[in-house]
């Protein structure tokens, strides 16, 4: 049986409140699952509780009740976080070091040394594209180069699950693609991605499923293909087919002459389905 590489289940997290002495819920009774090799995006507006549910599970926060469990381990014990590397949406690093030694420094943490660690730092650094760059310093660094800097700790240790905190934020265009195949690499070679972004489209470029959350509850989750499917329409995609065959649709294409090439169910944008939650989310919440 397979273990998940993340599972969080019936997870709340309540802060105090200073309105009426009452207990603020960040997160009410979110649950999901990520299979290993996966990438999962957990999309939402701002104080939807996204940033609190990501801490649950890196275990910076303790649950007020329910569990999440990294590869089938409590989140909160030590070795939960062997297996799991971590870039914030605003990673501070050394501007004085360079990239070189900034690795170096995240390898050592990690207990590498020797030849382990150059190999370790010389294999990252050609994997995000900054060959060129590694020995200077990151006060010069573009935002986009940092974002691929604070990928390339999160990958020091070779880790099977990466949390990403708005891995695009602030990055220009062409950053911005690098990073997303990045991502995709790392989905080739069968490292879970679990992601949390604002960018609706990035997210439904590299996402195998998304979860939406609004008011610390998942409002709708799934196969990215299912939940931008409109189930109401059928799509036809038809090659060399003259206007009188096309008239009698599916059932005359084959004595058209022409190839149906595909069908199914046409697809929304995932910032469309995400509009549609918030307002539907917005009309519960009057």
């Amino acid at each position: 049986m397979t273990v998940n590489a993340v599972e969080i289940v019936d997870l709340v997290k309540e802060y105090p409140s200073s309105f009426k002495r009452k207990m603020f819920r960040a997160v009410d009774e979110i649950s999901l699952r990520i299979e290993p090799g996966e990438v999962y995006g957990l999309i939402g507006p701002n104080g939807s509780g996204k940033s609190t549910t990501m801490k649950a599970l890196l275990g910076l926060v303790a649950p007020t009740s329910g569990q999440c469990k990294v590869f089938g381990h409590d989140s909160m014990k030590v070795d939960a976080r062997q297996h799991v590397g971590f870039l914030p949406e605003n990673p501070y690093f050394y501007k004085h070091q360079t990239a070189e030694e900034t690795l170096k420094f995240y390898g050592r943490l990690c207990g590498m040394r020797g030849k382990q660690l150059a190999m370790r730092i010389d294999a990252l650094i050609e994997q995000v594209s900054l060959q060129d760059a590694r020995k200077r310093r990151l006060g010069g660094y573009s935002k986009g180069m940092l974002q691929r800097v604070g990928l390339a700790q999160a990958l020091i240790q070779e880790p099977q699950l990466v949390v990403l905190d708005e891995p695009t934020a602030g990055v220009d265009p062409v950053g911005s693609r690098q990073i997303r195949d990045l991502i995709l690499q790392l989905k080739n070679q069968g490292v879970t991605v679990f992601l949390c972004s604002h960018l609706l489209e990035q997210v439904q470029e590299v996402c195998d499923k998304v979860g939406i959350i609004f008011n610390g509850k998942m409002a709708k989750q799934g196969r990215l293909s299912e939940l931008t499917s409109v189930n109401t329409h059928t799509e036809l995609l038809v090659e060399d087919m003259d206007d009188v065959t096309l008239a009698k649709v599916k059932d005359a294409i084959e004595r058209g002459g022409g190839e149906l090439i595909s069908s199914g169910a046409p697809r929304k944008s995932l910032e469309n389905l995400f509009i549609e939650i918030a307002n539907h989310c917005g009309e519960e919440a009057r």
